[in-house]
């Protein structure tokens, strides 16, 4: 297969990130230093970004990587002591790791992308992270604009009673699969199709500011979903979507912000997790994401992402109002 070697260590990488984030979560309450733009950022974000940077440099030296991260704010002398505790972390994985090390790593997602990069969010849903609910370590590839390789590692899901844990892959025309994080054969993910389903429902960020709350949950009753919105940090959402768990996930512009633009390391692994479970992702005009234009979805607004049957008709719904 094309991409088989990506796909092995895309899966290697976020499932030791995905392990290093919950053990910080479990054994630290974690301690978050404010960036710039006033959202959390925890031990274990820095953590996840080394170790996936690191597996990926020494297995695609080549392969730029565009990650939420940087690490100006571990190398102020004050932060000596963060840095020492996410390089312990890293040690867990990476035991020669050394806090020069560390930042280096951290900072090679700092690249601007092409026409092949990577994409890294290394916890997606860091307030989630932070409140005990779920997050997501999300990477992908991306070549010509489009999303090859898809991976979301999300250690506090589950589906049912099983335990929490999974794990999501998807390859480009080759379908979807989910595993528990522990390890476990691939199980294929399929979209709900039935209007009388269970998971005939919509999914939707906790956080209000992340979307129209209001407007989402008018299209979702336009589209015939009756049942009250699941609530969920992180690309879990695209998770639940592919699994049949929920039919429709919206994510559209708050109106205090009409011209934001989304961020690719926030979409592009779960679009294709989607969109190879036999669902489908566009932005509101009904509109492919493009992927190819920077660390921003520029090209796009909002985000539309559905099991496909009722994609039509919920693109028409957002049109008529």
């Amino acid at each position: 297969m094309a991409y088989d070697t990506e796909k092995k260590v895309a899966l290697d990488v976020a499932l030791a990130a995905a392990h290093l984030c919950d053990r910080v979560r479990q054994e630290i309450v974690p301690e978050s230093i404010e960036k710039d733009d006033r959202s959390p950022v925890t031990v274990a974000d820095f953590g996840s970004q080394a170790v996936i940077c690191q597996g990926l440099g020494v297995a695609f030296p080549q392969d730029p990587i565009v990650g939420e991260e940087d690490s100006a704010d571990l190398r102020s002398p004050e932060r000596a002591p963060q840095l020492q505790l996410v390089t312990r972390y890293v040690q867990g994985t990476l035991p020669t790791a050394t806090p020069d090390a560390v930042v280096q790593w951290i900072d090679r997602g700092n690249a601007q992308g092409g026409d092949r990069f990577w994409t890294l969010d290394p916890i997606d849903g860091t307030k989630g992270f932070l409140r005990g609910d779920q997050y997501a370590v999300a990477l992908a590839l991306v070549e010509g604009g489009e999303v090859k390789v898809g991976v979301l590692a999300c250690p506090a899901l589950s589906f049912g009673s099983g335990e929490p844990g999974l794990v999501f892959v998807a390859v480009r025309g080759e379908g979807a699969s989910w595993m528990p994080l522990k390890g476990g054969d691939p199980q294929p993910l399929q979209v709900v199709t039935g209007a009388e389903a269970d998971g005939f429902r919509f999914v939707e960020s906790v956080e209000s500011g992340h979307g129209d709350q209001t407007r989402q949950s008018a299209i979702a009753q336009a589209v015939g979903i009756t049942q009250a919105s699941i609530r969920m940090d992180s690309q879990a959402k695209y998770a639940a979507v592919a699994a049949g768990q929920a039919a429709l996930y919206l994510r559209l512009p708050s109106p205090k912000t009409p011209d934001y633009r989304e961020k690719i390391w926030d979409h592009a692994a779960g679009v294709l997790i989607i969109e190879e479970a036999g669902g489908r992702v566009t932005d509101m005009l009904g509109q492919p994401l493009d992927f190819s234009q920077g660390s921003k979805l520029v090209n796009n607004q909002g985000v539309v992402a559905s099991n496909g049957v009722i994609h039509e008709t919920v693109i028409a719904a957002l049109q008529q109002g």
